[in-house]
């Protein structure tokens, strides 16, 4: 396994657990956090797109999840920004967990063009954007990726654009053994969230994730401590730092 000296890796169970403490011991509520994720994957987008995003077209690719939640805050940012933003639902409606449905009914405020059936999708849309965010899965991932979220890698992989930007994990890659899912997003870079999961370090990982990126979701350092994995603080000189 590749590794860091600086930045340890974490388990998807360690990570399970900071998520917990984060909002059950510290008062960081999962809306912070994803708030967080959001403003972070925006900046790395904007900084991939040369330093402005401005009347450059974004696709953004969200489930249903809180990965999903963090892709429609970033979308939030991207439109203030200029971008001309397209969000492709992977997943039905309904299916949107309470914090990623409120994200998405509020880009129905903003010019904000939104898809909510991967069937909709033209694959011109998607060879035309200049970066294709991918917030469809999370460290979560059980098993092989099904449905709509399938349908929608799929898409992304067939359009044969090179620039994708995956949050926190491509989607369809397994948190804890870096092994791809059929289907599974190959992206140009990856910004993974507190810590590098394990599987990302994982040599037959890297043809998945590209460019590996990690940032600040506002984790203390001393929780990291109760977890096993010593008082980590990464971020005091940029909140998105390269790991690889």
């Amino acid at each position: 396994m590749r590794t860091c000296p600086k930045i340890p890796a974490i388990t998807v169970e360690q990570m399970k657990q900071v998520d917990h403490l984060m909002i059950e011991d510290y008062g960081i509520t999962l809306v912070q956090m994803m708030e967080n994720a959001g403003r972070n994957i925006a900046d790395l987008a904007r900084k991939l797109l040369g330093g402005s995003v401005r009347n450059k077209n974004i696709t953004l690719a969200a489930g249903a999840g809180n990965n999903g939640g963090g892709g429609l805050v970033a979308v939030r940012h991207l439109s203030n920004y200029g971008a001309e933003v397209t969000v492709l639902l992977g997943t039905s409606e309904r299916k949107l967990k309470s914090v990623t449905l409120l994200r998405w009914q509020a880009l129905h405020k903003l010019p904000v063009k939104t898809i909510a059936d991967p069937g909709d999708i033209s694959m011109g849309l998607l060879k035309e954007s200049h970066l294709i965010i991918d917030a469809i899965i999370g460290y979560g991932l059980r098993g092989e990726p099904r449905a709509e979220a399938a349908e929608a890698i799929r898409l992304i992989n067939a359009s044969e654009n090179s620039r994708v930007l995956s949050l926190d994990i491509p989607s369809g890659l397994n948190g804890d053994t870096g092994c791809a899912s059929t289907p599974c997003i190959s992206a140009e870079a990856t910004l993974t969230l507190a810590l590098p999961k394990q599987g990302l370090l994982e040599p037959e990982a890297k043809n998945f994730i590209g460019d590996l990126y990690v940032a600040d979701i506002g984790v203390p350092p001393s929780l990291y401590h109760r977890i096993g994995l010593g008082e980590q603080m990464l971020f005091d000189k940029a909140p998105i730092i390269p790991v690889s």
